[in-house]
C-alpha cells in the first residue's frame, strides 16, 4: 500500500511554501487566461490546464 500525501506532516516552513504557492496561483490563471486567449498556443493551453487543475485540486482538498 502507498501512503497518502498528508500536507500536515510536512515541516512548518514547508507548509507555509506550499500556501505561498497557492496563493499565488489564482493571479497566475489569470495572466495566463488573458495570454491564451490573445496569443493561442498548444503550450499555453496545456499550461492553463494544467494551474486550473492544481487550483482545483487545492479548492476540492484532493490532496489534503
Amino acid at each position: 500500500m502507498s501512503k497518502r500525501f498528508n500536507r500536515n506532516r510536512l515541516p512548518l516552513w514547508g507548509r507555509r511554501l506550499i500556501d505561498a504557492f497557492y496563493q499565488c496561483l489564482l493571479p497566475i490563471i489569470f495572466f495566463q487566461l488573458i495570454r491564451t486567449l490573445l496569443f493561442p498556443s498548444t503550450f499555453d493551453v496545456i499550461l492553463l490546464a494544467t494551474l486550473v487543475v492544481l487550483y482545483l485540486s487545492t479548492v476540492q482538498g484532493w490532496f489534503s
